[in-house]
């Protein structure tokens, strides 16, 4: 009585494979969720402050570049944002504590805050002022990237 009817599946051989598959899934499964934590622990102990006073530089200088191509260069749309660059600008030694004490690096930073104070001490009145100082604080910023982001 051991021998399974003859004709009918050995039910054993494909449930064994069955098994298998599941357990393959569910070690995938747990390798992705352990994955996924490591990543984040690891990337929760990175320090986020560079990237953030660049980004949000980078929108400011965005807007500004948007409303010089929609010709809305009035001192309330412009000066807003030559506040916050200004503002962050101070922020650019403690975000890279490891440049501070590179003259190319203070040099650059003074350069992008020397912009900002001249054009918040006469804002700027029309696009092409409004132009002009998009363009210096671009110029300003690629400079510095060029010295160091390679």
């Amino acid at each position: 009585m051991s021998d399974p009817k003859p004709g009918s599946p050995d039910s054993s051989r494909h449930g064994n494979g069955a098994k298998y598959m599941l357990l393959l899934l569910v070690g995938l499964l747990v390798g992705v969720v352990a994955t996924v934590m490591a990543m984040r622990a690891l990337d929760a102990r990175r320090d986020h402050f560079p990237g953030s006073v660049m980004q949000v530089q980078q929108w400011h200088l965005a807007q500004l570049r948007g409303s010089v191509e929609r010709n809305r260069c009035s001192a309330a749309d412009s000066v807003p944002h030559l506040q916050t660059l200004r503002a962050t600008g101070n922020d650019l030694e403690p975000a890279f504590p490891g440049l501070a004490d590179d003259e190319r690096f203070a040099t650059h930073a003074s350069q992008f805050r020397r912009t900002l104070d001249a054009a918040l001490s006469r804002p700027p009145a029309d696009c092409e002022a409004l132009g002009v100082v998009v363009q210096d604080l671009g110029e300003s910023c690629k400079g510095c990237h060029q010295d160091f982001r390679g």
